[in-house]
């Protein structure tokens, strides 16, 4: 096409040349330099109107010299790098996983919950400050504030942080049990979610939500070990019958919260109004009646403490949106491996062989498995004992054996599909055998859900250690010295 239009232009100019060479031969310069411009521009005019010509019978040069071939060619790229961008989006979705932002904002938070003190905590995940009439304010924590404070890896709802609430009048808290909050307070996203009227939380307050002092107090109730306060009763309680009234109550929970990583880390901040006031009105007119002064059994207590156990795992497992009351096999396990501490690499190995394993065949996990599971768990103690009577007696921990545990030891019928998962999820070489020492260690961890760690990265611990070594220490007097 562009060979046929500079052969014409060529053609065209080789003429008016020619023309003008013999002009000059014939005249021998009587010919003025004005007409030879006039050839010139005869010439010019007559490539112009064969070009003209030329264009409009090619009627796909209107547009301009852009070839046709590229057009297309760019018009390709542009519908391909749209299809994937759209594939990408879909897939992006599909993953369900934060971005870089998220990651890093997952991480800030998750270093809070680990080293921060409770005070900075409950400043940080709480969501509500309440304006009373006499001008005071406090702050307080919904049930879903409380679980995404001892869970790593929930962000905090947009809008919130430390010291970010959300402030309502007094008056618009309802005193009764439900509804627990007026219509108000609708807007804030579903802090009731999977309550019943016989709630724990309503126990603590009529309106269900938690004060910093009921903070505590629950953080110390999931921390200890139900061994634990069963010897704080006995020995608090001057007849050993494990019975006491609310003076020796106030005792027990100060032995077990001073004993715990979270109490011993609490101080009193007068500044944040972050005191410890001891234990709710409301709760200590549910153990000890409205006149203070029946007596706490340590059964009655333990109870008490099985159902905030069960609560907060009813919550836990709400939060995922069953489909059908089950949620799928590696929710299951990503719960399970919550608070292990493992590295990334290691956790994403793990979950690897989960979706491989169960990719064809999910039954998925009800809320009864992941219940009668954690009743195991309350156990540990005894199922690590047994476990490690078979690995020294030299027979492998198989799925049977792992069922027969769990029956004799915690009285627990796991279903078949459960033990499955577990074997999946810690049997690294899938030879069919369990590390008892692994898998007794992730399930002591997810017990206590990482509230027995030390609060602290160690280098306080290491300027103390110098601080005792560099600290002389005064000679203390024999029993020789003091004769003489």
């Amino acid at each position: 096409m562009f060979r046929k239009l500079s052969g014409h232009l060529l053609r065209c100019s080789s003429q008016v040349r020619r023309l003008s060479a013999q002009q000059r031969q014939r005249h021998e310069g009587a010919v003025n330099g004005r007409s030879g411009r006039l050839l010139i521009a005869a010439g010019a005019g007559t490539a112009t109107t064969l070009y003209l010509h030329y264009r409009s019978r090619q009627p796909h040069l209107s547009g301009g010299f852009l070839p046709e071939v590229q057009a297309k060619s760019r018009a390709q790229k542009d519908e391909n790098s749209k299809a994937n961008e759209e594939e990408k989006d879909e897939s992006s979705e599909k993953i369900g996983k934060p971005g870089f932002r998220e990651r890093k904002i997952i991480e800030y938070e998750n270093r809070i919950r680990q080293y921060s003190t409770p005070d900075k905590v409950f400043r940080y995940f709480a969501s509500i400050k309440v304006q009373f009439e006499n001008g005071e304010v406090e702050i307080f924590m919904t049930p879903q504030d409380f679980l995404r404070s001892i869970t790593p890896g929930i962000m905090q709802p947009q809008g919130y942080g430390l010291d970010r609430y959300k402030k309502i009048d007094a008056k618009n808290i309802s005193s009764k049990t439900n509804p627990c909050i007026s219509p108000n307070y609708s807007a804030f996203p579903a802090p009731f979610q999977g309550m019943s009227e016989n709630s724990v939380f309503y126990r603590l307050s009529a309106s269900g939500l938690i004060s910093f002092s009921d903070y505590i107090f629950l953080l110390t109730i999931l921390s200890a070990s139900k061994r634990h306060f069963e010897i704080a009763f006995r020995m608090i309680d001057l007849n050993g019958d494990g019975d006491i009234d609310y003076e020796e109550f106030e005792k027990v929970q100060a032995i077990i919260r001073n004993q715990t990583s979270i109490g011993s880390r609490h101080r009193d901040h007068q500044g944040t109004g972050n005191i410890y006031k001891g234990v709710s009105s409301a709760l200590c007119t549910f153990f000890f009646g409205e006149d203070l002064d029946q007596k706490l059994t340590v059964d009655r207590f333990l109870e008490f403490q099985r159902e905030l156990q069960t609560e907060i795992l009813t919550l836990e497992f709400l939060r995922h949106d069953p489909k059908d009351g089950k949620i799928p096999e590696w929710e299951f396990a990503e719960l399970l491996t919550t608070y292990a501490g493992l590295s990334d690499k290691r956790k994403n190995k793990m979950m690897k062989r989960i979706e491989k394993h169960f990719k064809d065949r999910s039954e998925g996990i009800t809320l009864f498995d992941y219940l009668q599971f954690f009743h195991l768990l309350n156990n540990i103690t005894e199922v690590d004992t047994a476990l490690t009577f078979y690995h020294i007696a030299g027979a492998s921990i198989d799925p049977p054996t792992l069922k027969h545990v769990a029956q004799t030891v915690a009285h627990v019928e796991l279903r078949d599909h459960v033990v499955d998962v577990l074997f999946a999820l810690f049997d690294e070489n899938m030879d069919g055998q369990l590390s008892n020492k692994e898998f007794v260690s992730v399930m002591k961890e997810r017990l206590h859900r990482g509230l027995e760690k030390p609060k602290d990265t160690g280098f306080v611990k290491l300027l103390s250690s110098f601080a005792k070594c560099a600290i002389p220490k005064k000679a203390t007097a024999t029993v020789t010295d003091l004769a003489t």
